[in-house]
């Protein structure tokens, strides 16, 4: 059976940008963990990480799209280069001022324009509302398992 469009698209989308049960010291530290992977890859330039904590200052908690999750990012001209996505699996949640406190997911994210990134975003909010998910990353202990998880769903 051919793999779908959704699939390929996502998980190329995140590639080889996974942290599993690392720790953070808080917010800051965990924004910092998912726009590091980002910057280490070229999807950004390292000032896109610094951009990514200053705008969540800025903004509040807007990162945090749903409970136990957040997706800090920055404005393209803040050095991103291409669309690309880091996943942070944290062992301990980070708080950052939201009701969907504490996070345990964080999903570094960066697009170069207002439009390339559309498609990867519907992908990944179409994983992210599947019953139970972010239970079953934190349940994760490698990259290699949660490569396959996100594989596995994506194919349902």
């Amino acid at each position: 059976m051919p793999e779908s469009t959704l699939e390929i698209d996502l998980l190329k989308a995140i590639d080889d940008r996974i942290l599993v049960g690392v720790s953070a010291r808080d917010w800051v530290e965990a924004v910092k963990l998912a726009g590091e992977l980002l910057a280490e890859s070229g999807v950004v330039e390292e000032r896109y990480v610094e951009a990514m904590v200053r705008v969540t200052e800025e903004l509040g908690p807007y990162a945090v799209l749903a409970p136990g999750v957040a997706m800090p990012h920055a404005r393209p001209e803040d050095g991103a280069r291409e669309v690309g996505l880091s996943l942070v699996v944290l062992r301990e949640g980070v708080n950052f001022g939201s009701p969907n406190d504490p996070v345990y997911v964080v999903i570094g994210f960066a697009a170069k324009d207002k439009t390339s990134h559309l498609k990867v975003l519907q992908q990944l909010a179409e994983f992210l509302s599947e019953p139970g998910v972010v239970e079953e990353l934190r349940k994760v202990r490698s990259e290699e398992e949660l490569k396959s998880l996100l594989s596995w769903k994506l194919r349902r």
